[in-house]
């Protein structure tokens, strides 16, 4: 198997993950977590840069399919547990958000199995953005809303979580045939 530039990158972006790891544990100031939060927002630019390269080069492969959205998940999964850790995220916010990327997964593979490839929706690219969005904020301490008072990164946790669940339920309801036993 060749892997194409947009595997490459993707195989970047887990590779990413412990490095943001690791700079969580050692880069904290007032500011926040500045460091690992550029760090994790380069590995997040990797996903758009993966599926750009990946369709603009005809070069979408079974191994992009796969890798890219276990690549996202842990990427977001190892933030937001870090964050929860650090008492800076609510754990109920992240096991809620964690259990749907279970049970999408469970699903997409239920579908497989059915050989019925599923596309992600309006709803998961908005879910996903949301996502960042609040990492970004809750690793830099709600900068610069802390200036103001405002808690957007709170406000980020909470529309990430709406939309969490609103697209998880979208992409149920709109794929639901998959559930279905064939007779």
């Amino acid at each position: 198997m060749k892997l194409t530039i947009a595997s490459k990158v993707t195989i970047a972006r887990i590779c990413l993950i412990p490095v943001f790891v690791a700079s969580y544990y050692f880069f904290d100031g007032p500011g926040g977590r500045v460091i690992p939060t550029i760090i994790f927002v380069v590995a997040a630019l990797t996903d758009w840069v993966d599926g750009y390269l990946a369709r603009s080069r005809n070069e979408v492969t079974n191994f992009g399919k796969f890798m890219d959205p276990i690549a996202d998940k842990l990427l977001v999964a190892s933030a937001f547990i870090l964050l929860v850790g650090d008492g800076r995220m609510t754990a109920a916010s992240c096991i809620i958000i964690l259990s749907r990327e279970f049970i999408i997964s469970g699903f997409r593979l239920i579908a497989a199995d059915n050989r019925v490839v599923l596309a992600a929706g309006k709803l998961g690219k908005i879910k996903t953005t949301t996502q960042i969005i609040a990492i970004i904020l809750l690793l830099l301490n709600n900068f610069p809303f802390r200036f103001i008072g405002f808690r957007m990164d709170k406000v980020a946790e909470l529309a990430a979580v709406v939309f969490t669940i609103w697209s998880g339920v979208d992409y149920i309801v709109k794929n639901k045939q998959v559930l279905m036993d064939k007779e």
